[in-house]
């Protein structure tokens, strides 16, 4: 799991984008669920917008502040959000 600080960029759509990624559908669906229900439980927050659940390949849970993208693997890769936003603080989490 990567936390993308997007904070000191003038152009970002958020503040923070959290990216992780499952080795099955089944499993980004049932992470993108737990990410919800526990922000909500901890926290009282219901997000922005949330899509990508029909075929849980990218799931895109908006929090406005925080983004949170939960990636089929092979899409992870191939979309290389790490990439794309690479003038970003970058901090691997566990």
């Amino acid at each position: 799991m990567v936390h993308l600080d997007l904070t000191a960029l003038p152009d970002a759509v958020s503040d923070h984008f959290i990216i992780c990624h499952a080795d099955s559908t089944t499993q980004v669906r049932a992470i993108g669920n737990h990410i919800a229900e526990n922000v909500f439980d901890k926290g009282g927050v219901k997000p922005f917008s949330k899509e990508g659940f029909d075929n849980a390949e990218w799931i895109i849970i908006d929090y406005m502040d925080v983004v949170v993208h939960v990636f089929y693997k092979e899409k992870r890769y191939f979309y290389q959000l790490e990439d794309l936003w690479h003038d970003a603080v970058m901090k691997k989490v566990s």
